[in-house]
C-alpha cells in the first residue's frame, strides 16, 4: 500500500511538473512570437519608411476627426459629417504623408548636411556634436517660422475649400481658404508653438525612419484640437 501511494505521488507530480513544462513552453512560444512581430513591424518601418507613415498619417488623420466627433460632440455613428472626415482623409494623404515626408526627410537631408549622421549618434554623443544640435536647432526653427504658418495652416484651409466648397477653382479654394487662416491666425499660431516647439525638439534628434511615425502619433491629438475648433462645415443658410 505504501509503496503503492509513493508511486501515485510520484506520477501526480510528474504529471503536474509535465503541465508547468508545456505552460512555460507555450508562454515562450507566445512571447517569441510577440517579440519576432514587434522585430518584423520596426523592420518594415526602417526598410518602407515612406509606405509605413504614410499609411499612419492617413489612417490617424481619419481616426482623429472621427474619436472628435463621437467623443467630444458627442454624435452617433449615423450623425457624423462623412464629408468633414473626407477633409482630414486627403489631407492626411496628401500633405502630411506625401508633402511632409518629402520636405522635412528628402529636403532636410539637402539643407541640413549633418542630419543622417546625427541621428544615428547615441544620446550621449548628440549631446557633444555641436554641428549636430545647431541643424537640429534649424529644423525646429524652419518648422515653426516656415513651415507651419506658411505652407501647412494655408494647406489645410484650402484643402476644407476643396473639400466643402460650392466652386471647382482651384483660385477660389486657396483665397478663401487663406482668408479664414487670416481670421483664425493667432489662435491658430498660438496653440501650434504650444505644441509644435517641444515635440519638435524631440523629433528632430530621433532616428529618421522614427521621425515622421512620431510626428503623427503627436500629430492625432493636434488633428483632434484642429477637427474640433476648424473642422465644422458651415452650411449655407437657407433662402426660405
Amino acid at each position: 500500500m505504501l509503496l503503492r501511494a509513493i508511486r501515485q505521488n510520484v506520477v501526480l507530480s510528474c504529471s503536474s511538473a509535465a503541465r508547468v513544462s508545456a505552460r512555460a513552453v507555450t508562454v515562450r512560444r507566445f512571447a517569441a512570437d510577440a517579440a519576432a512581430a514587434g522585430t518584423s513591424q520596426a523592420s518594415f518601418a526602417a526598410r518602407h519608411p515612406f509606405a509605413f507613415q504614410l499609411v499612419v498619417a492617413t489612417a490617424k488623420t481619419s481616426a482623429a476627426d472621427l474619436m472628435t466627433q463621437v467623443v467630444v460632440e458627442k454624435k452617433s455613428l449615423t450623425e457624423v459629417d462623412w464629408k468633414r472626415n473626407g477633409i482630414f482623409v486627403v489631407f492626411g494623404f496628401v500633405y502630411l504623408g506625401c508633402f511632409q515626408y518629402w520636405l522635412m526627410v528628402n529636403k532636410f537631408r539637402q539643407w541640413f548636411p549633418t542630419m543622417d549622421r546625427f541621428a544615428k549618434l547615441p544620446f550621449a554623443e548628440k549631446l557633444k556634436d555641436t554641428a549636430g544640435i545647431i541643424d537640429a536647432a534649424k529644423m525646429v526653427v524652419f518648422d515653426l517660422a516656415v513651415h507651419m504658418p506658411l505652407m501647412y495652416f494655408p494647406s489645410y484651409y484650402s484643402v476644407k475649400e476643396f473639400v466643402s466648397g460650392k466652386t471647382w477653382n482651384p483660385i477660389d479654394w486657396v483665397k478663401d481658404g487663406v482668408t479664414k487662416y487670416t481670421n483664425n491666425f493667432v489662435a491658430d499660431y498660438t496653440a501650434c508653438v504650444k505644441l509644435w516647439g517641444p515635440s519638435d525638439c524631440i523629433q528632430f534628434v530621433l532616428p529618421v525612419h522614427i521621425r515622421m511615425p512620431f510626428r503623427h502619433l503627436v500629430s492625432f491629438f493636434w488633428t483632434a484640437y484642429v477637427s474640433f475648433t476648424r473642422g465644422s462645415i458651415q452650411k449655407e443658410p437657407s433662402s426660405e
